[in-house]
């Protein structure tokens, strides 16, 4: 009888049928929001761990040219994600009084900023990837090989940019199923269109380490179109209309003053990933490889735990708009001990089975050594990080993102990166120094977070 109640609570969960967050059971709300969110954040890192499957089978060169890219575009990343943050806590705000008019408004305020800003990117990724790639220390051969890549991800940027946007929006708008059902159409086809690309089918031509990032704009492009369709169709929690399009200027800078904070707080995070990616590059190709599979195996993961944080933003977002901190705050506890639960299990496996999991992306024998290290190391600070990942989310979805960004600055930036290079170089513990700094500043992050949210003041946001 569990069974058949759980299963159905599933599939409504899946489908989206539950609206109503601010009252009711907790668990439910968890449950009915995470679901979708959860696997929304599975299909993106399988995406992840595909692509380097694939890309792995290219050559080292290729997949350390992934993993300088990505240390890039995780600066694009920070920005989309800001902005996200400063959607989804607006919109959740705003229906969580009733007000859908105005959430249609703020969402669509954000589009247009997140399309301003993909334009700036796209200019800088095609007219200097090469140079993009020899900043970040990459070797002329490597270059060479794989400048192509750069230019066509950082070139199609936009879709990136919405992606993420409109998916945040949904998501505040606690309509997760949308946003899961998007999200694995547009990664379901880069999955598909990754090896045809990459190595030819038919009359298409092998594109190398290129039909990657061919395969990877189609496919959120076509998720982007899938995007604005639902969002301007009648059955959409929120609606945009034309009247929406004219610029708000008050909606704006409402928006950009929350983002600014998002922005600042994952620009932070990603600037510190940069220096441990330029650090991690003077141990060699292998390392850096090694390095890159690591963490893409860990985003498998990782990315599922976002499902719950971002639970628990909306949780947050629409309970302060209805009245109710109490509850925004039990939501926060439930949703960090369950991601606590779930990671700490995960950790368990990889560092059992670290080699065989790397393995599955490179038969190299040094990439599979420094690629299980990174592994099992990092993974212990992500058990502490799973209480940090949700209340950090929760600050973000209440518009509190100044707090985050304070804490993001001490941890990985003031802590973090001098802590990597002291290891790895001061006391010549290489590449594992690195990985110890990870995992060392995850768990203070955790730690921090957890002192601060007690405090209460998140409670008080205005937005």
């Amino acid at each position: 009888m569990r069974l058949k109640t759980f299963l159905k609570s599933f599939i409504k969960a899946i489908k989206g049928e539950e609206k109503n967050f601010v009252e009711g059971s907790i668990n439910r709300a968890i449950f009915m929001l995470s679901i979708p969110m959860i696997l929304e954040m599975v299909m993106e890192s399988l995406f992840a761990v595909v692509d380097i499957f694939f890309v792995g089978k290219v050559s080292v060169n290729a997949v350390a040219t992934v993993a300088l890219t990505e240390s890039v575009i995780m600066i694009i990343y920070a920005i989309a994600i800001g902005l996200s943050m400063s959607a989804t806590a607006v919109v959740a705000r705003r229906v969580g009084e009733n007000q859908k008019d105005k959430a249609s408004e703020a969402g669509m305020q954000a589009i247009l900023l997140a399309v301003a800003v993909s334009v700036l990117f796209s200019f800088i990724g095609i007219l200097f990837a090469k140079d993009i790639l020899r900043l970040m220390g990459g070797e002329e051969s490597l270059i060479e090989e794989g400048y192509g890549y750069t230019k066509i991800m950082l070139g199609g940027n936009i879709t990136i940019m919405l992606l993420f946007l409109i998916n945040a929006i949904f998501r505040g708008a606690g309509d997760a199923s949308i946003a899961m059902r998007v999200l694995w159409i547009a990664n379901g086809l880069n999955i598909i269109l990754d090896p045809i690309f990459i190595f030819g089918l038919g009359p298409i031509p092998a594109f190398g380490v290129e039909g990657a990032a061919i395969a990877t704009n189609t496919g959120r492009g076509i998720g982007v179109i899938i995007q604005l369709l639902t969002l301007t169709g009648s059955k959409a929690v929120i609606r945009l209309a034309w009247h929406h399009v004219k610029l708000q200027w008050d909606v704006i800078r409402n928006l950009v003053k929350i983002s600014l904070g998002g922005i600042g707080q994952y620009m932070i995070g990603t600037l510190s990933w940069l220096f441990l990616v330029r650090i991690s590059a003077v141990f060699g190709s292998e390392v850096l490889a090694g390095y890159a599979i690591a963490f893409r195996i860990i985003m498998f993961t990782i990315l599922p735990s976002w499902g719950l944080a971002n639970a628990a933003a909306t949780l947050v977002g629409q309970n302060l708009g209805a009245r109710q901190p109490l509850r925004a705050e039990q939501s926060v506890w439930k949703c960090a001990f369950y991601n606590m639960l779930f990671l700490a299990a995960i950790s368990l496996v990889f560092g059992i089975w670290a080699e065989e999991f790397v393995r599955l992306f490179s038969t190299q024998p040094e990439v599979i050594k420094y690629g299980s290290m990174a592994l099992r190391v990092i993974c212990c600070g992500y058990i502490f990080f799973a209480y940090g990942m949700v209340i950090g989310q929760s600050f973000n979805g209440a518009g509190d993102t100044k707090t985050p960004t304070v804490i993001n600055f001490f941890c990985f930036w003031m802590f973090e990166v001098p802590l990597a290079w002291i290891l790895s170089r001061t006391f010549e513990f290489g590449p594992l120094g690195i990985f110890l700094a990870i995992a060392i500043a995850v768990a203070l992050y955790a730690v921090v977070s957890i002192v601060i949210f007690r405090q209460g003041r998140w409670k008080t946001t205005q937005v």
